[in-house]
C-alpha cells in the first residue's frame, strides 16, 4: 500500500480551511454582518487579568471569552491568517512529495534553515500586530501568576503522556502502521542514531527552545485569537489546532499533535499569557529529547513511535 501521508495531510489543511470558513460564514450571519467580541466583565481581583493597562487610549483592550485580547484585530488579519495558512502549506505539501522521492536529509544546515524559517514566521506575526498593541500586552507576559507554570507545565505533560499512551494501547499506533507509514519521526530517529554532536545540538536547540517560542507565537499567540475573532472560539481552537498538526508533517504524530494543540489553546484561553503555552510545549518537547537521548546513552529500550 503506498504511503498514504501526502493526501492526508492534504485532506487536514483543507478541512482546517474550510472549518474555519464555515464558522466565519455563520458568526457572520449570526452577527449581523459585524464581527464583535463580546467583552467580559472587569475582574474582581487585578490579580486574574494578565493586562496591567491599556495599551493606549485610542487601543482598548476588553477580554472576550477567556483572557485574550482581541478587539484590535480587523480585516487586515484575515491577510495574515491566510499569509501563515498558505506559507505551511505549501512548504509541506513540497517537503512530503520531495521526500516520497528521495530521503531527506537531515543536515547542520537544514536544521539551522528550519530554525531561521520558526523565527521568520514569529517575526511576521509580530509585526502583523506591532502598531495596534504592546507584545507584552498582546501575549500576557506580564502575567502575575507565573510561578504556576512550574506546576501547570510538568502535570500538563504527564497528562498528555497518558492520552497518547492510552492511544498506544488502543491500537492507534498499529492502525496506522498499517497504512506503511513509518512509526518513527525522523526528528526522533536523528536523536537515536546520529553520532555529530553538532547536530544534536542544534536539533536539540530547534526542539526545546526554538519551537517551543516560535510556534506558540505563530499558532496561539496570533493564529488562534485572530481567527477567533472572525469566527468563534470552538472553531478557531479547532482551526489552530489541525493547521498545528499538519505542519509537523507526519501522519502519525497527526492525531497526537491534533490533542496537544488543542490543550495548548485551552491554557492559553484560560490563563491569557503565552508563557504556559510555551512552558507546557518546552517541557513536552525537552522531555521528549532528555529521555531519547538518556536512553541511548544507557542502552535502554524504548518505544518511541509516539
Amino acid at each position: 500500500m503506498s504511503d498514504p501521508t501526502a493526501f492526508v495531510l492534504t485532506v487536514s489543511f483543507v478541512a482546517a480551511l474550510g472549518v474555519f470558513a464555515l464558522g466565519m460564514v455563520a458568526r457572520l450571519i449570526l452577527m449581523g454582518g459585524q464581527v464583535t467580541d463580546v467583552a467580559e466583565p472587569a475582574a474582581a481581583d487585578p490579580a486574574d487579568s494578565p493586562y496591567v493597562s491599556p495599551v493606549s487610549e485610542a487601543i482598548q483592550v476588553s477580554l472576550p471569552p477567556g483572557k485574550i485580547p482581541g478587539d484590535f484585530y480587523g480585516r487586515i488579519d484575515l491577510l495574515g491568517i491566510s499569509l501563515i495558512y498558505f506559507i505551511f502549506f505549501g512548504l509541506i505539501m513540497a517537503s512530503v512529495h520531495a521526500s516520497e522521492k528521495t530521503e531527506l536529509v537531515i543536515d547542520p544546515g537544514a536544521i539551522i534553515t528550519s530554525i531561521g524559517f520558526q523565527f521568520m514566521l514569529a517575526g511576521i506575526a509580530t509585526v502583523m500586530v506591532y502598531r495596534r498593541i504592546h507584545p507584552v500586552d498582546w501575549l500576557g507576559l506580564r502575567w502575575p501568576r507565573w510561578p504556576w507554570v512550574f506546576i501547570i507545565a510538568p502535570c500538563t505533560v504527564f497528562g498528555m503522556w497518558l492520552v497518547f499512551g492510552a492511544l498506544q494501547f488502543g491500537g492507534y499506533m498499529r492502525w496506522v502502521e498499517s497504512f506503511g507509514v513509518e512509526s518513527v519521526q525522523d526528528t526522533v530517529k536523528l536523536l537515536q542514531t546520529s553520532n555529530d554532536p553538532l547536530l544534536l545540538g542544534l536539533m536539540a536547540f530547534a526542539a526545546v527552545i526554538a519551537a517551543p517560542l516560535c510556534e506558540e507565537i505563530v499558532f496561539r499567540g496570533y493564529l488562534y485569537p485572530a481567527a477567533k475573532k472572525f469566527a468563534g472560539p470552538w472553531v478557531a481552537a479547532f482551526f489552530t489546532a489541525l493547521v498545528f498538526a499538519s505542519a509537523h508533517a507526519s501522519l502519525v504524530a497527526l492525531l497526537p499533535l491534533f490533542i496537544f494543540g488543542l490543550v495548548l489553546v485551552f491554557a492559553y484561553e484560560k490563563t491569557g499569557s503565552l508563557w504556559v503555552p510555551i512552558a507546557i510545549h518546552l517541557c513536552f518537547n525537552g522531555a521528549t529529547v532528555a529521555i531519547q537521548l538518556t536512553a541511548r546513552v544507557f542502552h535502554l529500550p524504548l518505544d518511541s513511535s509516539l
